[in-house]
C-alpha cells in the first residue's frame, strides 16, 4: 500500500468501526489483549499498525482475514491463530451466519491503528 493511500495513525480506533462487543483484558506498557465480538455483517476495516504485530485468536465463529503485501486469505476457526506482522495492511471480517468472538494480542511496542482507503 503506497503511502499516499494512508491516513494519520490514530492511538484509539475505537471510534471508527462498530463491534457488537469489546473488552480489555490487560494492558502493559507495550502489549494489550482484548476481546471483540463481531456480528455476520460488522469488520475491522483495512488498518495496519506501525510497530506492533496484531495475534488474533478465534474463541467462537469463523473469522476470514484478507491480508496485503502480500496478498493472503486466511479462515480461522475456534482455537486457530494468525499473526499479521507490523506495516502489513489487514482486514478482519466475520466469515460465518453466527457472532464471531476472537482474543487480539497486540505488542510489542506502541499502539496504533493506521487507516487505509
Amino acid at each position: 500500500m503506497k503511502a499516499s493511500n494512508t491516513r494519520a495513525a490514530v492511538k484509539d480506533a475505537s471510534h471508527l468501526y462498530e463491534v457488537e462487543r469489546r473488552a480489555r483484558h490487560a494492558e502493559r506498557p507495550g502489549f494489550r489483549i482484548s476481546e471483540l465480538q463481531l456480528s455476520p455483517t460488522q469488520t475491522v476495516p483495512w488498518h495496519s499498525h506501525t510497530k506492533i504485530s496484531d495475534t488474533f485468536y478465534v474463541l467462537e465463529g469463523e473469522m476470514q482475514l484478507f491480508l496485503q503485501d502480500p496478498k493472503q486469505e486466511v479462515r480461522l476457526k475456534p482455537g486457530e491463530t494468525f499473526v499479521a506482522a507490523p506495516g502489513r495492511p489487514h482486514l478482519v471480517t466475520n466469515a460465518g451466519q453466527t457472532s464471531l468472538t476472537f482474543l487480539i494480542m497486540q505488542g510489542i511496542g506502541e499502539y496504533d491503528y493506521v487507516p487505509l482507503v
